[in-house]
């Protein structure tokens, strides 16, 4: 089907997304377009004519969905980290349509008899593993969008999906605008005493840009963080944890309450997977997934938590006896934790956060992230000219050493209003070989750190290092593939709760101190890291890992419980926070205040695909735990002939293979927790 791309860049395909073309009118024309097209070649594929072929059958439907998936993943984009209400309204307007196409796509009866058709030939067995897992995947993924049910219950299906996305949407859409709503101006500088002057000074130039003297503080990480970190004043922490704790809760606006929105989701979510025959949601979600139920996954989970609470409670015990003896607090609140934490980890190793930050101008750490994976993995990256979506935005390519072009990556790292919170990866397009080439892969890499103030470059914390790294550790996985198929190239396909692998494994070189050499150079000064901090900092790499540990489990036990356990059908919001209340009790130690609504902006699982899916994060981290025990037990951290075996067993095979194939390849054997608890502080 022609396409006007001179007058809708959106239906453009021929290289890089015109960021600087797009606009909210191209939105509607170009999914109605690329839809027709791909119910065009729907009916194609499943006319009786056509013979069953991977050429006749799979590549006609990837031309085509490949086409609506990149159209709608630059629109998605644009309106996670640019959001305006024309542009909102056409994303929401349009959302439906395609919700409605994937589960009628799904449902394609016909088109599931071809996949069957595919796997029933006498050569399937002689396809290329990749082709075959394709197929796999896909008579799998038509099983769970209700290609076997009966009419009734198909059209059902399909209602209640068309309605849960519409509802994770506003879920995100209210965390977003109840976090852009909340501002406080201070015109005395001594409510901030304790801040650093970096942090003042973006708290100055925000509060300027509203035509304001004085400060502004917001509910956006790089200006909420500091605040609570390091201000003496303790009842402006208070205030500033509870606007924080509180988004999108009964505690606001009507129309930002996310009470409605998650238990009509929770509803919907178990209705869905009764529909298909599965008792609760979790037990669906792990269809897919590495873990073979939800009782495995709460083991796993209460196993993590049986041996990190000892830790936790004695990190927590400490910070009471600190905060006590050196701050005066008598007790300690939530809302003291982070200062309190601080506080002592200045005390125990005569170094701070913000000491350490100075070390980390973003210029430099890019060109170091940049050598590592060059080192590793034998590439190299270099910058490159394309349309964005705003000027701090950038685009880079990785080449081979020969000069070959492997794929591309946009980085956007800085905070700002109407751009959604925390950290992430997405595609702009995936790696394809047709008949005219390779199609390399092009990501999308978004963080939310401090911009540059003051006239300096911008500073990052350790943490934020850290996303970094973890965040190029899921770029990689999609950029670096060399498999040929578009449906199990880079993360597609790879089990959910084996994605976070590459992420958490690149982690672990941001503590190396071959790797800080690179990474590091003082703001000022230009002088490497010290040799002195490094050991204070590594002495610190454990500190509170117990408390850390436990949040992450509270999260997660809460995410499968409460997809797992909680009948939806006759539980309301008190019957959440219950079910938060318990599972607080089972490994929590931090004590928190009554009006805490975690849940309400809990984006991850209600917006975000982890539902039932939080696990995973300590699930994978596992397994990048022990793989990066390699590196370890050579001695080298920029090993490049690990590296290369790393980018062969996992990297580059993608969504192929079954991902504990790809780890026992690495690795020789299956995974264990050994590396994971001491690399927490945690070994026996």
């Amino acid at each position: 089907m022609p396409f006007d791309t001179n007058t809708n860049p959106l239906l453009d395909f021929r290289g890089l997304p015109r960021f600087d073309a797009i606009r909210p009118v191209h939105v509607t024309p170009a999914v109605d377009a690329l839809l027709a097209e791909c119910r065009a070649a729907v009916a194609k594929v499943t006319d009786p004519t056509t013979s069953a072929s991977w050429d006749s059958i799979v590549e006609p439907l990837d031309d085509a969905m490949e086409r609506l998936g990149r159209a709608w993943g630059n629109v998605s984009h644009l309106n996670a980290v640019m959001d305006a209400p024309d542009l909102r309204e056409q994303y929401n307007a349009n959302l439906p349509k395609l919700t409605s196409f994937w589960t009628e796509l799904s449902q394609n009866e016909a088109l599931y008899a071809r996949y069957k058709d595919l796997a029933a030939r006498p050569d399937f067995g002689s396809w290329a593993a990749a082709r075959r897992k394709v197929i796999s995947n896909e008579l799998r993924d038509f099983r769970l969008g209700g290609a076997e049910l009966p009419a009734h219950k198909k059209a059902r299906l399909k209602n209640v999906r068309e309605r849960a996305a519409q509802l994770s949407t506003r879920f995100a859409e209210n965390v977003l605008d109840a976090t852009n709503a909340f501002a406080l101006f201070i015109d005395d500088a001594g409510k901030l005493a304790g801040m650093p002057d970096d942090a003042l000074q973006m708290l100055r130039e925000t509060a300027a840009e509203d035509g304001r003297d004085g400060y502004k503080i917001t509910l956006h990480s790089p200006s909420y963080t500091p605040v609570l970190q390091y201000a003496d004043d303790r009842a402006l922490r208070a205030l500033v944890h509870r606007a924080s704790h509180t988004r999108a809760s009964e505690h606001g606006k009507p129309e930002w309450d996310n009470s409605g929105p998650m238990i009509e989701l929770l509803r919907l979510r178990r209705e869905a997977a009764n529909l298909l025959g599965y008792r609760s949601y979790a037990e669906l979600s792990l269809e897919p997934k590495m873990a073979s139920s939800p009782d495995e996954v709460l083991v796993f989970l209460r196993d993590l938590a049986r041996r990190s609470k000892p830790y936790a409670e004695r990190d927590m015990a400490e910070l009471r006896e600190f905060a006590a003896r050196e701050l005066g607090l008598a007790a300690v609140e939530a809302w003291d934790v982070p200062y309190a934490s601080e506080k002592l980890r200045q005390r125990r190793y005569a170094y701070s956060e913000q000491e350490l930050k100075q070390y980390f101008p973003e210029h430099r750490v890019l060109a170091g992230l940049f050598k590592v994976i060059e080192t590793l993995f034998s590439v190299v990256v270099r910058p490159d000219r394309g349309p964005v979506w705003i000027p701090d935005a950038r685009l880079y390519r990785i080449e081979s050493r020969g000069g070959d072009l492997i794929g591309q990556f946009y980085l956007d790292l800085y905070a700002r209003e109407h751009k959604q919170g925390g950290a992430w990866q997405d595609d702009a397009r995936n790696r394809r070989r047709t008949a005219s080439g390779v199609s390399t892969p092009v990501s999308f890499l978004t963080c939310n750190f401090s911009r540059p103030v003051g006239g300096k470059p911008a500073l990052f914390t350790h943490d934020e290092v850290l996303t970094l790294f973890h965040e190029f550790g899921h770029g990689l996985h999609h950029l670096l593939t060399q498999v040929d198929e578009v449906g199990v190239a880079g993360i597609r396909g790879v089990e959910w709760d084996a994605v976070e692998l590459p992420s958490q494994f690149m982690e672990n070189f941001a503590w190396e101190w071959e790797v800080l050499q690179l990474l590091t150079e003082h703001v000022d000064t230009g002088a490497p890291l010290p040799r002195a901090l490094f050991d204070k900092m590594i002495a610190a790499k454990n500190f509170q890992s117990g408390l850390w540990m436990a949040r992450q489990l509270e999260f997660a036990l809460f995410d499968m419980r409460v997809h797992h356990e909680l009948d939806p059908s006759n539980a309301d919001v008190p019957d959440v926070a219950r079910l938060i209340d318990a599972v607080r009790r089972e490994v929590a130690v931090v004590p928190q205040p009554d009006y805490m609504r975690p849940a309400h902006a809990f984006t991850h699982i209600f917006s975000g695909g982890y539902a039932a899916g939080y696990y995973s994060y300590k699930w994978a981290e596992v397994l990048s735990a022990d793989c990066y025990a390699a590196f370890e037990e050579s001695g080298h951290a920029l090993d490049a002939k690990i590296g290369e075996r790393f980018l062969a067993s996992i990297l580059a095979v993608g969504g192929s293979r079954p991902a504990m194939d790809s780890f026992v390849e690495f690795r020789g054997r299956r995974p264990q927790i050994d590396a994971l608890l001491r690399h927490s502080g945690m070994a026996s």
